[in-house]
């Protein structure tokens, strides 16, 4: 009898387990874990990959797109890639997106063409890894490979990509938006040494033309950026925006 009393209250104990996990899975699937309701998505995530080129954003249905990433990495859907992390958070949103993996900024500047000008901005990033320190060593010896291109080939970007970017950009569509961020950017956002030049540079904001400037984390910030743009470059409200940084001037 005792035997079947403990076998019963174990039973029971499981019963009770298994519907108090019932419940917590109910509450979580309508909030995010922390008692507030979720955002629903307005877009799901698309097993596809993002677009590189016009045909396959026309193979989508897209006449045009709301932003161009362009990267200094190959382009690999993969979370320890910074463009496709925020490419894909921004196809959450609903917004229409394409990449430029290492476009070639020596010839007629056809990759910066090719899928014309965005209808909110274009992103840029330098990679995973700062461009100088990909092509250098600390002894400003030439490194003959690259880890974030296919083949580990040297040569696919250039040096100070987000600023050779940036500059290429804004020379062919001057009145879109440039939002520049990653490490590259983040490092550079003040006045700083140069160690590859022994000087001090300004900010990477004055050398690049780049109209805003993401630093650290970024990938909700780019959101609010996308949210602000909507109808048009609004300055106040990308003013207002935490880990934001943009030139500005000051009357004395």
């Amino acid at each position: 009898k005792a035997n079947d009393a403990r076998v019963k209250g174990r039973d029971r104990r499981n019963k009770e387990c298994r519907n108090e996990n019932r419940k917590v899975r109910v509450r979580h699937s309508a909030t995010d874990g922390r008692g507030s309701k979720t955002v629903k998505r307005k877009q799901p995530i698309s097993m596809a990959f993002l677009p590189t080129t016009v045909k396959e954003a026309r193979q989508r249905g897209w006449d045009s797109v709301d932003v161009v990433l362009f990267t200094g990495d190959a382009y690999i859907d993969h979370p320890a890639f910074g463009a496709a992390v925020v490419g894909r958070l921004l196809e959450a949103e609903g917004y229409r997106v394409a990449i430029v993996p290492q476009p070639n900024w020596r010839d007629d500047l056809r990759d910066f063409r090719k899928l014309g000008a965005p209808r909110l901005f274009f992103g840029i990033s330098g990679g995973s890894m700062d461009s100088m320190v990909n092509h250098y060593t600390a002894n400003l010896r030439l490194r003959h490979d690259d880890a974030y291109t296919p083949g580990g080939k040297a040569g696919f970007r250039p040096d100070r990509a987000v600023t050779v970017y940036s500059q290429i950009l804004k020379r062919l569509y001057p009145h879109v938006p440039v939002v520049i961020g990653g490490i590259e950017a983040s490092l550079r956002r003040l006045t700083h040494y140069d160690y590859w030049s022994d000087a001090l540079k300004p900010s990477i904001l004055a050398e690049s033309g780049a109209d805003l400037l993401i630093y650290g984390m970024g990938e909700r910030v780019v959101q609010q950026v996308a949210r602000a743009m909507r109808n048009g470059y609004n300055a106040k409200l990308l003013r207002k925006i935490r880990q934001g940084a943009f030139l500005s001037l000051i009357h004395i």
